[in-house]
């Protein structure tokens, strides 16, 4: 190789440093925050259970944590068993 193909090749991988220290996160800057759970405790035997979306019964003692009614929607209808 050449001296100018050295030095090309160089400023070359240079700007490509230069340019991956320069960049930022997709996400944004990171926010570090305190680690911790969100746990909610049964009212009937003190089991705990991660607030998980859809968990409506306790695993424990089955106490229903919330009961919930489906009603005629866009897309959800009710089935008539008649």
């Amino acid at each position: 190789m050449s001296d100018t193909e050295k030095k090309t090749t160089q400023s070359y991988l240079e700007q490509l440093k230069q340019k991956a220290l320069s960049q930022e996160n997709y996400g944004g800057e990171i926010k570090y925050e305190q680690a911790g759970m969100q746990v909610y405790d049964c009212p009937e035997c003190g089991a705990g259970r991660a607030l998980a979306d859809g968990l409506t019964v306790c695993a424990y003692c089955g106490f229903k944590f919330m009961t919930v009614t489906l009603s005629d929607g866009i897309h959800i209808k009710k089935i008539d068993n008649s």
